[in-house]
């Protein structure tokens, strides 16, 4: 039987980053994934550009922009892989990117090109990877100390098992849940899943006032309680969508109001005002054309009893025309789910994990890395830079 000083499960941006670590330091390792290609997700990641970190993806200044019910846990991996060690591997491959809004980083290529560069580098670390091929069964060997993994294909041992599964999002790309079956199986608690980065639905009657904007996009602050995002914001035939709307997705749930001003950093009673002296018999909705898009403005007039021309509204109703602008509240049903969600919420629970090596606490040389752990970043690059630390974590130790 085959033996392996480390087998991965998964060949995502996580599984390939600890399987080159893991490799670079002479320990034979084995790479394990049933899709037909490695990094698929990675392929048809930022539109197909690949935003593959981003510069704020440090401890300084993205240590509140990683979700977990331990906020401080990927701070450790964080720290000792930094967004410009990966940057630095980028450039050696002669990989061109520019930076967007934000601090996003996208390849001015195609994603491909991030695969490709970690395949070299695994085939340089001397890792073997097969695909197309399953796991059946894991358990504990003869020995106790190692694992015994049964895969479609053949039977294996190995002395570190790091599992990099991924998460519930995009099924069709081929996720499941076999990280948190594992993680269950050994004794790890999970800690509750849901979709993220995903867009909102909302239900038949209020889709039927707002199919009429489907396409239109709009900048906005879009925010649920104390937490907000600045970005744009997409209407649906569905619902929301845009940057905006998949950022907040993490924060809300089911049940919860989200609220949208769609004017940030304007004075909306300035305009209505200002309308109001210079052109008193211009319909509302058409000042309001002004500033948002035409369909936009229509609508809120209608819904929210903007109608009439504007010389005829008292300073009273100026200023619930203005707070309606500046925190139009909406109340979604629903998600589209994990079927277009960028990642997934929740996950192998952070108190059974060591910081450091995201070793199993209680299992030694079982390790779990990426986004099957209860971590999730922002959009925007901050969950590949985990996926980057975290297996470079787990294969400085395995």
């Amino acid at each position: 039987m085959p033996h392996y000083d480390v087998v991965i499960l998964g060949a995502g941006a996580a599984g390939m980053m600890a399987g080159i670590e893991a490799g670079r330091r002479g320990r034979s390792v084995l790479l394990v994934d049933h899709a037909k290609y490695a990094g698929e997700k990675i392929r048809i990641s930022g539109g197909g550009r690949c935003n593959f970190t981003n510069v704020n993806a440090t401890i300084e200044k993205g240590r509140d922009r990683f979700l977990s019910q331990n906020s401080r846990f990927a701070l450790s991996a964080l720290s000792r892989y930094t967004p410009d060690m990966f940057i630095a591997m980028v450039r050696d491959h002669g990989i061109t990117f520019h930076e967007k809004t934000l601090g996003q980083l996208f390849c001015d290529g195609p994603a491909t090109q991030i695969n490709t560069m970690l395949l070299g580098e695994m085939r340089k670390a001397g890792v073997t990877m097969v695909l197309e091929t399953g796991v059946e069964k894991v358990e504990r060997d003869e020995s106790g100390d190692g694992f015994a993994v049964q895969l479609t294909t053949s039977s294996i041992t190995c002395d570190s098992l790091i599992v990099a599964t991924g998460g519930k999002s995009i099924p069709k790309m081929g996720a499941t849940g076999l990280g948190y079956q594992l993680a269950t199986q050994f004794g790890l608690r999970l800690t509750d899943t849901r979709p993220a980065l995903v867009p909102l639905t909302f239900e038949t009657g209020a889709l039927d006032k707002l199919k009429e904007l489907s396409g239109i996009a709009a900048d906005a602050i879009v925010s649920h309680g104390k937490t907000s995002f600045e970005e744009a914001l997409l209407f649906t035939h569905r619902g929301l969508s845009g940057p905006s709307i998949l950022q907040i997705s993490s924060y809300w749930r089911e049940g919860d109001a989200i609220a949208v001003d769609l004017l940030p950093h304007q004075d909306a009673g300035e305009v209505l005002r200002a309308a109001r002296k210079a052109t008193p018999k211009v319909q509302v909705q058409t000042v309001l054309g002004s500033v948002l898009p035409k369909k936009l403005a229509h609508l809120l007039g209608e819904e929210l009893d903007m109608t009439g021309m504007v010389g005829d509204f008292s300073d009273k109703k100026l200023a619930l025309v203005e707070q309606k602008l500046k925190a139009w509240t909406l109340k979604p049903v629903g998600s589209e789910g994990y079927r277009t969600a960028e990642v997934t919420l929740g996950g192998v629970d952070t108190r059974d994990l060591d910081a450091k090596t995201l070793g199993a606490r209680n299992v030694p040389g079982l390790f779990f890395v990426g986004e099957v752990v209860d971590v999730t970043g922002w959009l925007g690059g901050y969950n590949f830079q985990w996926a980057w630390a975290s297996g470079w974590a787990a294969g400085q130790a395995a």
